[in-house]
């Protein structure tokens, strides 16, 4: 084995790392990106058992003579 091989070895592992490691970064980004989402989504759904109104329009009886 050459040094120039050894040498090419040692760029590519270093590449590897480094891939390897801003892989991992954006995947955590992602990740927390989507809990973020969710936790946000839970929070804003209605809560269960609340008020609720109910508007109904009366139409007028028909008036009688005397």
């Amino acid at each position: 084995m050459t040094i120039d091989s050894r040498v090419a070895r040692r760029q590519v592992r270093r590449k590897r790392v480094w891939l390897r490691v801003v892989g991992l970064l954006v995947a955590a980004v992602v990740v927390f990106g989507a809990g973020v989402a969710l936790g946000l989504a839970l929070d804003d759904r209605p809560v269960p058992g609340g008020t609720q109104t109910f508007v109904r329009t009366l139409e007028p009886l028909p008036q009688q003579s005397p």
